[in-house]
């Protein structure tokens, strides 16, 4: 685990507590947890563009607490890092709740994932097997409470939904009801990758809670995050693949700018980001920027400094 000079109290501190967004009445824009995808130096950047509220990759629990190493390559921070919220793959409420003490002077709070539907997942019994399983969550969610002492540190959890809506809304009671600060619905099934996101089920999730609600799935742009957001009445729109293409897409931009390109690689130079990562980034920020020529030019480079000649010779970057 790596922090710059860090104060450990810094994101309590700050008047950026995510509870309070939350509550704002705006719209809340959020940088859904990605793995490999969402680390510091990307959520840095996102934040220049509008982005309110940033989530870590998914971070397995029990590796995080027994490893030094896994800590050391899986949570990088440092004192812009916020608001941040830690989202954990977890199955045990002990290893949660020892997972949320190591990263709570660095964080404001800790997600627990409820929703990925990747088989290795929910083999482990992590993720969206644990929306059938609301006593654990509830277990979870109480040990975390006993063991972390400060107050404002929050909890939260991000799910998918049932084919019957009814038990859905039974799960997020019970979660609610066990001291969950607010609860992100991606609108699909555990079956469903590719089919339209039921806005009507976030919808119907919010109105029987008295927590904030997020909402996620499949938006590529401000106008679709504001559409989401009226129609479902939630209190934030939670984006990830979208923010993949155009990380300047909260601030209202159609296709990545050249100024968030020339940002990514000051950014990414200045915190060490891995060649692979950064290139990665930008062959998805510059996606529809570029020719398909172009595209097989660049998608081939393959060092740091073949990437900084090419935009230098093509973009004057």
């Amino acid at each position: 685990m790596k922090s710059d000079s860090i104060q450990t109290t810094i994101c309590q501190e700050r008047k950026k507590d995510p509870i309070e967004i939350l509550h704002s009445g705006q719209l809340v824009k959020v940088c859904a947890p990605m793995v490999r995808y969402s680390k510091l130096a990307f959520r840095t950047l996102v934040r220049r563009y509008s982005c309110d509220l940033c989530y870590t990759p998914m971070i397995v629990a029990a590796d995080f607490v027994r490893s030094v190493k896994a800590r050391d390559s899986e949570f990088t921070t440092n004192q812009g890092d916020c608001p941040l919220i830690v989202q954990f793959a977890a199955n045990d409420a002990r290893l949660l709740s020892d997972a949320a003490c190591i990263v709570c002077p660095y964080a404001n709070g800790i997600d627990i994932n409820c929703g990925c539907p990747q088989r290795w997942a929910m083999a482990e019994g992590y993720g969206a097997c644990l929306i059938n399983k609301p006593e654990l969550v509830q277990d979870m969610v109480k040990q975390v409470r006993n063991q972390v002492e400060n107050p404002r540190f929050s909890i939260s959890i991000k799910i998918r939904i049932h084919d019957d809506l009814t038990r859905t809304v039974d799960f997020c009671r019970k979660a609610e009801a066990t001291g969950v600060n607010w609860i992100t619905v991606h609108g699909r099934t555990v079956e469903e990758r590719h089919q339209p996101v039921h806005y009507d089920a976030i919808k119907i999730i919010k109105e029987n809670m008295s927590i904030p609600v997020i909402a996620n799935g499949d938006i590529r742009s401000l106008k679709e995050a504001e559409n989401m957001w009226q129609i479902t009445r939630t209190d934030g729109v939670m984006v990830a693949r979208g923010l993949l293409a155009n990380p300047a897409m909260f601030a209202g931009y159609e296709q990545t700018p050249l100024q968030c390109v020339q940002d990514w690689v000051d950014i990414a130079l200045e915190l060490g980001t891995p060649f692979i990562s950064f290139h990665q980034h930008l062959m998805y920020m510059m996606e529809k920027i570029t020719s398909r020529q172009e595209k097989r030019l660049f998608n081939a480079l393959s060092s740091t400094s073949a990437v900084l000649d090419y935009l230098t010779d093509h973009y004057g970057i």
